[in-house]
């Protein structure tokens, strides 16, 4: 795994996963930068958010806990005086006929094993998601 982070100008910085991918942080124009991409911190929580799902649909695939839909929204809360994230909260909505204990179950689950959740657990950074679960319609 590698990551290699190239200056531009002012704030704004080339993120490259040494494959094929990138992205560019930058500063809001509050904090100096021109809002030319997510800053870093939010960064943070959008690796969260992808490593939460992909983590659940690993999980819920092994389950055979069948689903049609998953959104996973994440709020940070504002950053410390020191820059530091107090918390994450946010829903999983998710549209399935799956029994509501079997997605809590999947869920906690998921939170546990997520790379990138661990790596808030360990920075002491709370991570609460509620689940939402919309039944998808029955076929005829």
């Amino acid at each position: 795994m590698q990551a290699v982070a190239t200056w531009r100008k002012g704030h704004e910085i080339l993120l490259e996963d040494g494959r094929t991918h990138s992205v560019v942080v930058d500063l809001s124009p509050d904090e100096g930068g021109t809002s030319a991409g997510t800053t870093p911190l939010e960064l943070t929580v959008l690796a969260l958010a992808g490593s939460l799902a992909s983590t659940f649909v690993a999980l819920a695939r092994k389950r055979h806990l069948d689903f049609s839909g998953l959104t996973l929204v994440l709020e940070g809360d504002p950053p410390s005086p020191a820059g530091v994230i107090g918390g994450v909260h946010g829903t999983l909505r998710l549209r399935s006929r799956a029994d509501r204990g079997d997605v809590d179950t999947t869920l906690r689950a998921a939170l546990e094993l997520c790379p990138v959740g661990r790596l808030f657990r360990e920075a002491k950074v709370a991570v609460n998601v509620i689940p939402v679960v919309s039944p998808t319609a029955r076929s005829s």
